[in-house]
Parts: C-alpha cells; sequence; structure tokens
C-alpha cells in the first residue's frame, strides 16, 4: 500500500533553518504531484507547497514564498521541504501528501489521496 513518512521535524529558535524528507512507497512517484501542509492547533489543515512530477514547477503559500523551498528527487521517492528564517507562525504538524492523479488543484487538501502521518514543527521565539 501507499506509504508516506515525513521525518526533520523538531525544536528550532526563530529564524533557523529546518529541513523536512517524505519518503513515498508503494506508488509510482513520478506519476504523482506532491505537496506540503501543514496544521497548527485549533486551525485547519493549510496548504504549504507543491512540485509537479519532474519539479519543474512549484507552488508556494503567500505566507512561506521566499522561506520555504520544495524539491523532489524521483529516483529516491523523496520530497522535501526546506525551511529557512523560521517564525513562530510556522509552528504545526507538518504532512507530505500525494495529488490524486486526476486533479488539477494543488492548494486543497481534497485533492490529495494519500497522506503521512505528519511531523511536528515548533519554532520557538
Amino acid at each position: 500500500q501507499v506509504q508516506l513518512v515525513e521525518s526533520g521535524g523538531g525544536l528550532v529558535q526563530a529564524g533557523g533553518p529546518l529541513r523536512l524528507a517524505c519518503a513515498a512507497s508503494g506508488l509510482s512517484f513520478r506519476s504523482y504531484v506532491m505537496g506540503w501542509f501543514r496544521q497548527a492547533p485549533g486551525k485547519e489543515r493549510e496548504f504549504v507547497a507543491a512540485i509537479s512530477f519532474f519539479g519543474s514547477s512549484t507552488n508556494y503559500a503567500d505566507s512561506v514564498k521566499g522561506r520555504f523551498t520544495i524539491s523532489r528527487d524521483n529516483a529516491k521517492a523523496t520530497v522535501l521541504l526546506q525551511m529557512n528564517s523560521l517564525k513562530p507562525e510556522d509552528t504545526a504538524v507538518y504532512y507530505c501528501a500525494a495529488r490524486n492523479p486526476k486533479s488539477l488543484d494543488v492548494y486543497n487538501v481534497g485533492a490529495y489521496d494519500h497522506w503521512g502521518q505528519g511531523t511536528q514543527v515548533t519554532v520557538s521565539s
């Protein structure tokens, strides 16, 4: 079955960097648009970033543009999220997701079929 496993979360001071990784298995990885979402306590899950099949196109939430970079390695079936200049408001559980092949949307939770278990990112002020 499809498995998405996130890693790299943790506690970091404001202004610092953190890199998240998502290892995928059980799917034809290069056939999926991949995304990162996050969910803070008491809030809805929100879009962070997405990357096209071969990495030629990326999309970002306005709140992370210029600070976060999404990338992928199809040979290793891995998607990365490099987070720089972290802010306390970036604190959340971060989820990796694989988009439904029939969807053209990248921003909405409902467009994604498969999800990881999440990894906690906490940014202290």
